[in-house]
């Protein structure tokens, strides 16, 4: 069926993209973050215990609560002044009274004492703390530094280059293991995808060959006057299963190509990309009696031309193919939202289940339908239209449209 823009009803997309910056990265709980988090907390919980027991300690050395080590028997014409103790300044204490006096005041002065001795070790503790977590943050992206050069290199080969390798120096640790360990995942990838292009170089001239071979005998038997009309009916039908087989051939490999990131770009403006392919399927929808419209704005994104061109022209050709018998229409439209081109294709057609969606997208499925078996196409369009949106870092989804028809909506980095 016809490719269709993605709605709001479209499955939303991870929260978190290891590719993009996090808006606020302090609050992305990394694991850098998380062993800072763990070496502050451990220090802060050994310093509050090393500050009670010291407390502790103290308050036991100086005998809060104790009765003093002396007191007063007899006094007279004593005469005391003080100005953190003045309850011992009234000179009319008996000699109980200033004896109790003297105790409260020493008290007094130990409790002091001790707050003031918590109060400036609570200060000490919490100046070690902000030291203790920048230390721990520092040390934390020291040790962890070979991941950071681990997922350098795994975008790297997100982007198709399986040349890149790690090449982790250093101790011969847990980190080095895994570095190792990719680096060895790297090879084998290189040299299957390396086996697998030769494969397709391979079979797109085995497969092309007998092909063409096939198609110019038909021809030039077809070509002959005087066949009789029963052999040129059973050869122009030989031609159009030959047709359907170097499309299907045609099709498998272009897929097989698109499955890989998209190494050399180039600008390419949407826009014009969707205006060839319209010019490419405007016979058919004529043919068709299906109308073409919508509105196309520059937006130009960085890949391969020929690609693009192909989503596009796939997506139109499908929206024209599978279209309503009368007055039916194709809404092609480009344009630039939220830094992102997007292409939309909404056609009218038949009433497409929700739960059909995903299946479009399948190679040689189509809709209620499981093999190839109709004279619209081979079954891979879309399949090819999401391996290109792919490998160009984009995505490519589709909504039932209200009445009828599809909605595909194509996004793009630009």
């Amino acid at each position: 069926m016809a490719t269709t823009p993605a709605p709001p009803g479209v499955p939303p997309k991870p929260t978190w993209d290891p590719r993009s910056a996090s808006p606020l990265p302090w609050l992305r709980p990394t694991i850098r973050i998380r062993l800072t988090l763990l070496y502050g907390g451990m220090f802060l919980i050994a310093g509050i215990l090393l500050l009670s027991i010291i407390y502790l300690l103290a308050a036991q050395a100086v005998r809060t609560g104790n009765q003093p080590l002396y007191k007063i028997v007899d006094f007279e014409d004593l005469q005391v002044a003080s100005t953190d103790c003045p309850g011992v300044t009234n000179g009319n204490l008996s000699l109980s009274q200033f004896n109790a006096a003297i105790s409260d005041c020493i008290d007094h002065q130990r409790q002091v004492a001790l707050d003031r001795l918590l109060s400036r070790s609570l200060l000490a503790l919490l100046g070690l703390a902000v030291i203790a977590f920048a230390f721990g943050y520092a040390m934390a992206g020291r040790v962890l530094s070979p991941l950071g050069r681990i997922t350098r290199t795994a975008r790297a080969v997100a982007g198709s280059d399986l040349s890149r390798r790690i090449e982790l120096d250093g101790p011969d640790d847990e980190l080095k293991e895994l570095a190792d360990t990719f680096d060895d995942m790297l090879e084998r990838l290189q040299r299957a995808f390396t086996a697998q292009q030769r494969f397709v170089g391979n079979a797109s001239h085995e497969l092309r060959t007998p092909l063409a071979i096939n198609r110019t005998l038909l021809e030039v038997h077809l070509s002959d006057p005087h066949a009789p009309v029963e052999l040129q009916q059973l050869g122009k039908t030989l031609l159009a299963t030959n047709e359907r087989s170097e499309q299907l051939v045609e099709g498998l490999l272009l897929l097989a190509r698109s499955d890989n990131q998209i190494v050399e770009r180039k600008p390419v403006d949407l826009a014009e990309v969707a205006g060839q392919a319209i010019d490419q399927v405007h016979a058919e929808a004529d043919t068709k009696g299906v109308a073409i419209r919508g509105t196309r704005e520059p937006a130009v994104v960085q890949g391969n031309g020929v690609l693009l061109e192909r989503i596009a022209l796939n997506l139109v050709q499908n929206a024209v193919r599978y279209n309503v018998a009368e007055q039916g229409w194709v809404e092609v439209t480009t344009s630039v939202e939220n830094g992102q081109a997007v292409l939309v294709v909404t056609n009218t057609g038949p009433v497409v289940p929700a739960y059909e969606i995903d299946n479009l997208f399948e190679p040689f499925r189509r809709l209620r339908t499981e093999r190839t078996g109709s004279d619209k196409g081979v079954g891979l369009g879309l399949s090819i239209a999401r391996s290109v949106a792919r490998a160009h870092g984009g995505h490519i989804y589709a909504q039932p449209r209200e009445g009828g028809g599809l909605v595909m909506r194509v996004t793009l980095p630009v």
